[in-house]
């Protein structure tokens, strides 16, 4: 039976989006995974700093400066005790997911892989944690090799086993959270894998850290990265988490302001991390939204609360999705984070997307950048529900109802 004590209802009030409309229908937003919605802390946030703090950080003496330098490196303390990280200076801000693995790759990477390594990914990975792997080992000479999967969906740990004892790995680069399938990966097991062959991991929490509580010290992982705007913050923001012993021996991937020690014309001293990977002005106003979005998910229960909240809604959908026999739910992982893909038998899912929006449902069709994983499925595209926080069961069951007419009417047998 399901109960909810979650104060979803409330909680929808925070979030100004949701009270618009498409077509005259109220909007659903199922699309969590591509970016989250902004509640007004956020929003305000963003508007308080450009209206009463506007200052560059780390630079000038005079207090308008030296204000807004104090928040913004209060915020970085804020995300190292939410990810629990050692110290704050093992966090080092981006402008997302996506530069923080290419900056390891291009420094931490450039500076560890050698002619003949190996850097394994899995087939599950986004497009934005194995190209930059891909170039890396095009410019050094090394091997990508892929971690398979189980006829589930989950990773083939000893399939992944076998290739850490076979080969040569230097990195393991791994996704904590499918994008496609939900399934939540064994961070913690397959680090400790990782360690006892002398390999380093990084793993890409981009869509785990909307839906559970991460903690470094416990997944024991060398780097970790996130974009602030999958977790309620806005767009253009995130952090790479890094131990201390590897980021203190990485060389900077950009240079110019701010990350210097001393310049001269013979050379260039580097500052300590993290400042040494902050090279110019950075996105203040993102890291103080950032720095919001994080006390704003405290104040309504904190990770717990809203991974239960989410599961309990993920369960519902999933059993209303049973009821449509033409509806094929991809992959069965053993741990499913807050979203699913899904085909349906004669309708393409751009017509399915199409459909949906018409009545204000926003689903993701496509090849949600992870074109390896769906040609491992035999897909060309697939359409995606992704829940967040403010979702609810009443929702669920207007988007099962339209999925069920989309069927009706676009099908063909």
């Amino acid at each position: 039976m399901y109960t909810q004590t979650f104060p979803v209802d409330v909680i929808r009030r925070d979030f100004p989006i949701l009270a618009t409309k498409v077509n005259a229908h109220p909007i659903i937003y199922f699309d969590n995974a591509a970016t989250t919605q902004k509640p007004l802390a956020v929003i305000e946030s963003i508007n308080t700093y450009y209206r009463y703090h506007n200052a560059p950080v780390h630079r000038g003496v005079y207090k308008l400066a030296a204000n807004v330098t104090e928040l913004y490196e209060k915020a970085r303390q804020h995300i190292a005790q939410f990810i629990n990280a050692p110290s704050a200076d093992q966090i080092i801000f981006t402008r997302g997911a996506t530069e923080a693995i290419n900056l390891i790759a291009n420094s931490f990477g450039q500076q560890q892989i050698a002619k003949g390594d190996i850097i394994l990914v899995s087939m599950m990975e986004h497009h934005s944690n194995i190209v930059p792997w891909q170039q890396l080992c095009q410019r050094k000479g090394a091997i990508l090799k892929v971690i398979p999967l189980t006829e589930a969906g989950d990773i083939d740990l000893q399939a992944y086993r076998s290739l850490l004892e076979e080969y040569p790995v230097k990195i393991v680069a791994i996704i904590h959270v499918s994008n496609v399938l939900g399934a939540v990966n064994p961070i913690a097991q397959m680090t400790q894998l990782a360690h006892q062959h002398h390999a380093s991991i990084v793993v890409d929490g981009a869509q785990a850290i909307s839906h559970m509580s991460v903690d470094m010290q416990a997944l024991d992982c060398d780097f970790y990265v996130c974009s602030g705007h999958k977790i309620y913050g806005p767009t253009g923001i995130g952090f790479l988490y890094g131990k201390a012993a590897l980021l203190n021996v990485m060389p900077p991937y950009q240079t110019g302001g701010a990350m210097i020690e001393t310049v001269t014309f013979e050379q260039t001293r580097y500052a300590a991390p993290p400042q040494r990977f902050e090279a110019g002005t950075p996105n203040i106003a993102g890291v103080l939204g950032l720095d919001a979005a994080l006390s704003y998910l405290e104040r309504i229960g904190g990770m717990p609360s809203i991974e239960a909240h989410e599961k309990a809604l993920l369960t519902y959908l999933y059993q209303k999705l049973q009821d449509l026999p033409s509806v094929q739910i991809i992959g069965a992982p053993a741990y499913r984070a807050a979203l699913l893909s899904l085909t349906v038998h004669g309708v393409h899912p751009h017509d399915l997307a199409t459909f949906l929006d018409h009545y204000g449902i926003t689903a993701r069709a496509g090849h949600h950048c992870a074109m390896p994983l769906l040609r491992h499925y035999q897909q060309v595209a697939l359409l995606r529900f992704s829940l967040g926080l403010y979702n609810t069961r009443q929702e669920i069951d207007s988007v099962v109802k339209r999925l069920q007419q989309a069927v009706e009417e676009l099908g063909h047998g």
